[in-house]
């Protein structure tokens, strides 16, 4: 069987709290981001079905999947640069691996973290242009699949991420509005599996199971292929400004 992964946006950070708060740098979870967490935790229903547990270099999110998900049998959460958030902003930029490791200890694991993974400035991997947000994307579907293989059949595994990359993640574009770049409430689960269950597709696309989507939007159609890009297309014409527009895409 195609692994399952359990896709879930971090719990409310400071950062989301306003915009006044966007120069925190790597924010911790606020109060009612616990709470979320907590819910998330007793309200998941595949806690007995988890092999892996995985989450963005980010401390909001470790923190997530950790009082989330976390038990003896899925520590440590691997940690995977590839799944931070889009923007260069102060929030979306992470800690120091040597930091990381200083306040987690061996809850996660970074080897998974390369140095210099916090720099998103031009010419980086991680600049925010929409071809490298494209790249980095496909990037992560490809880890991700190594990683749930690796866990063995009928694997199934949480990993926490962040509103925006979630959509280039999964390349599922609906929901999104011209004030706020996702479509993904704070601790909101969505189930998907690979395409190809033989692992060979070399985009690694991942579908929504039929479960999951109903459980959000009922007997609304799930958008074709060719309605997804032009939902893309309005992503990207409405929310430029959370990422660089380059002349490629």
């Amino acid at each position: 069987m195609a692994p399952t992964i359990h896709f879930v946006r971090h719990a409310q950070g400071y950062h989301n709290l306003s915009a006044e708060n966007y120069h925190l740098p790597d924010p911790d979870l606020t109060t009612l981001g616990n709470q979320q967490c907590a819910d998330l935790r007793a309200a998941f229903p595949h806690h007995d079905k988890l092999t892996g547990l995985v989450a963005s270099g980010m401390r909001r999110t470790l923190y997530t999947g950790i009082q989330s998900f976390g038990t003896d049998k899925l520590y440590p959460v691997i940690a995977l640069d590839v799944l931070q958030e889009v923007s260069d902003a102060p929030p979306d930029t992470g800690s120091s691996a040597a930091e990381l490791a200083a306040e987690f200890g061996d809850r996660v694991d970074l080897r998974r973290v390369r140095e210099g993974w916090n720099l998103k400035g031009e010419g980086s991997y991680f600049e925010p242009t929409l071809d490298k947000l494209a790249t980095r994307a496909r990037d992560a579907r490809k880890e991700l699949r190594e990683i749930a293989t690796g866990l063995g059949d009928d694997a199934h595994v949480a990993v926490v991420s962040h509103g925006a990359f979630l959509h280039f993640l999964t390349e599922e574009w609906h929901g999104i509005t011209s004030t706020y770049p996702t479509s993904w409430k704070n601790c909101e689960y969505r189930t998907f599996q690979f395409v190809d269950p033989t692992g060979q597709d070399p985009d690694a696309e991942l579908r929504e199971t039929e479960e999951s989507w109903r459980q959000r939007h009922g007997s609304l159609r799930v958008p074709t292929a060719e309605e997804q890009q032009e939902l893309r297309q309005i992503m990207v014409r409405e929310l430029s400004p959370f990422f660089k527009v380059n002349n490629h895409t």
